[in-house]
């Protein structure tokens, strides 16, 4: 989540607020004895002789860093000398404000913060401070600059601070390098040049193309349904404070008089799903639909991120295997990893961290949960690197792939990001394979490899192995950004001109954040003898959870929302009608809007699409590849810093993950 990477940078950033300022308002005298010009980065004198900072010095922060190369201790008080600010920070706040409203400025002030964040702890860390001092540092900044509430900022200090200041200990990279993998786009294009890598894997020429066909109307069909983001929350309390300011509500607390409390179904503020929410889904769908499969695409725990522990991972988990064996007793789930599986929130060390910072605590753990519906052959993978492949139906293969390898906000991969575990390798072998016995694949994952916290280099490997066996391909699900929406695939060999394959992202089960609960069923060509696998049609259901509110007594209504076919007069789902869709919602503002309208699932923050939305949407849809907005160069005649722009002002406001 966006206030996750924000946070770290933020409460770091603080300390060197705080220097600068005594600096600035004590240059003519002395703290403890000592002249300011030797305080350097003594920080029990800072702590001891802190003043409050205004937020218009803690954004100047990035005008300082802004030309400085920081080769020493004394990267404060050559910033200092640098600029030749005289008497506050103020002068250098207009700087950064000016410099933002550029352009060209490609570069946001939370990427500042980042960078100065960064090498504090660094110098801190070279000076031997201890990891405790540090964590103590940033956990009292972080309550006076009121990054979050004090039990928020302990939680998330406390969490945090071993897998933050190991990889800030152990990393080759400068700050500029360490913010432009963890905030991506907020820092513009930053060389790294551990950044980019590719895989290869034995494999024979691409096999010619055979456009693909639809199937006889009586050809069997299947039927899958897709679960992703349930966030459940045992703590869940109805008529509770539903704004209380942290980044979870609705769990305790009185609401204040002019606000209401918790619904009892759900709430569109920061709340997440209540235990008999999802039994009434459950008993729902059992009741009224029958399924083939289960797609179930990961993010089980709730958005109380500072207050983690293994064992509640591992019990959401448990309770989540029990009920879906409760509902449907017969029909296999089959599953990919959340990045809120992990402990704290996106952390999933590769597999030469051992010991107790490992995640084999984890992975050991999926084993266990997803093992009614899978065969031992997937266990040694599960229990490797999270992912696995088996086959399904004959001729149906499914591969569930850990994406949680190419989230930036994964800080173990600071240290290492070159295909982690050997999965982009592994997916490419097993692809070589399934292409080889003729099989079809279904590819399940959470994290779209087209948004922009994905990796670039994990990204774009992954887009070229999904060009190279578009024919084997069938489809991909995917979840995490809580919306509807799709990503299509275009063949590398054409310059990206042909579409080859869509990534369905599926709706949330959750509202958080303002959003109906949804959850959608495939219509697949399948159980016979040389069927495509291709989907046919998918149907999405939503609740509204304004009408379930009104009363706690009648079970919540679950409603068919549009059939995708149905709604964009679709003659098939194959990637060149979806691209055929794109170009038509290009020119098309009614059919923009109700595209709109079911990626917020009846709920959007605006009756109607804005401009900026429209962009975001368009991009979004042809781009499978993280960190490629050349992609998008054609929507509106936007030029590349403009579509980058919009990006980051389209992610501060809708990253909900």
């Amino acid at each position: 989540m966006k206030f996750l990477v924000v946070f770290l940078p933020l409460a770091l950033a603080s300390s060197v607020a705080i220097v600068f300022s005594l600096f600035l308002s004590q240059r003519e005298h002395e703290v403890n004895g000592q002249s300011t010009d030797e305080v350097g980065f003594r920080y029990e004198e800072t702590l001891v002789k802190e003043r409050p900072v205004s937020a218009e010095e803690l954004n100047a922060l990035g005008a300082v860093y802004g030309g400085v190369e920081f080769n020493s201790d004394d990267a404060v008080r050559y910033a200092l000398h640098k600029f030749k600010y005289s008497r506050t920070l103020r002068e250098a706040a207009e700087f950064v404000l000016k410099r933002s409203e550029n352009a060209d400025w490609p570069v946001s002030r939370s990427c500042f913060l980042c960078n100065i964040g960064v090498i504090t702890v660094q110098n801190l860390v070279k000076v031997g401070k201890a990891r405790d001092f540090i964590a103590s540092a940033i956990a009292t900044l972080c309550v006076k600059f009121k990054v979050e509430k004090p039990e928020v900022c302990d939680g998330l200090v406390h969490l945090y601070k071993d897998e933050v200041l190991t990889v800030l200990d152990q990393l080759g990279l400068d700050p500029e390098e360490v913010c432009g993998a963890i905030l991506g786009e907020d820092c513009g294009e930053v060389y790294n040049p551990y950044a980019m890598w590719y895989v290869s894997w034995p494999h024979p020429p691409k096999p010619p193309v055979v456009p693909p066909s639809p199937p006889t109307p009586s050809a069997p069909k299947m039927h899958i349904l897709h679960l992703s983001d349930i966030h459940l929350d045992f703590k869940y309390k109805p008529q509770s404070n539903a704004e209380c300011g942290e980044p979870l509500c609705c769990r305790s607390g009185t609401p204040k008089k002019s606000t209401r409390g918790a619904g009892h179904w759900g709430d569109y503020r920061h709340c997440d799903l209540p235990t008999w929410t999802l039994e009434s889904l459950f008993q729902h769908l059992e009741l009224n639909e029958k399924f083939d499969a289960i797609y179930w695409t990961g993010d089980l725990p709730g958005h109380d991120v500072w207050q983690q522990q293994r064992n509640g991972s591992i019990q959401l988990m448990e309770y989540l295997t029990k009920l879906l064996i409760k509902h449907f007793p017969h029909t296999p789930v089959y599953s990919s990893i959340g990045n809120h599986e992990g402990v704290p929130v996106n952390s999933f060390p590769p597999p030469f961290i051992r010991g107790n910072r490992s995640v084999t605590w984890l992975y050991e753990e999926l084993v266990h949960a997803w093992g009614p519906w899978l065969p031992n052959s997937t266990y040694f993978d599960i229990s490797r690197g999270g992912f696995y492949t088996t086959l399904i139906k004959p001729g149906l293969r499914i591969i569930s792939v850990n994406m949680n390898y190419c989230n930036n906000q994964n800080w173990w991969l600071l240290l290492n990001s070159t295909d982690p575990a050997n999965e982009i390798q592994w997916l490419g072998s097993t692809l070589q394979k399934a292409e080889d016995a003729g099989e079809k694949v279904h590819i399940v994952g959470h994290i779209p490899p087209g948004v922009s916290n994905c990796l670039k280099a994990w990204s774009w490997n992954y887009y070229n192995i999904i060009s190279r066996y578009e024919s084997t391909i069938a489809a991909q699900f995917f979840g995490h950004t809580h919306f509807d929406e799709v990503e299509i695939f275009y063949d590398v060999d054409s310059n990206f001109q042909r579409p080859v394959s869509v990534a369905y992202i599926g709706p949330s089960v959750t509202t958080f954040s303002d959003l109906n609960p949804g959850y959608r069923v495939y219509e697949v060509d399948g159980n016979y003898p040389g069927s495509s696998w291709r989907v046919l049609d998918h149907k999405t259901y939503v609740m509204n959870l304004t009408e379930a509110n009104l009363s706690s007594k009648r079970s919540p209504q679950w409603k068919l929302e549009y059939s995708a076919k149905d709604a964009y007069n679709m003659s098939d789902m194959y990637a060149s009608s979806w691209h055929e869709l794109y170009e038509r919602m290009k020119v098309n503002s009614t059919l923009m809007d109700l595209y709109y309208r079911h990626f917020y699932k009846q709920h959007p923050p605006a009756p109607e699409c804005s401009a900026s939305s429209r962009h975001h949407l368009l991009c979004s849809m042809i781009t499978g590849r993280s960190s490629d907005p050349a992609l998008c160069k054609d929507i509106d005649g936007m030029q590349l810093q403009q579509i980058q722009k919009a990006k980051i002002a389209w992610s501060k406001i809708h990253d909900y993950c």
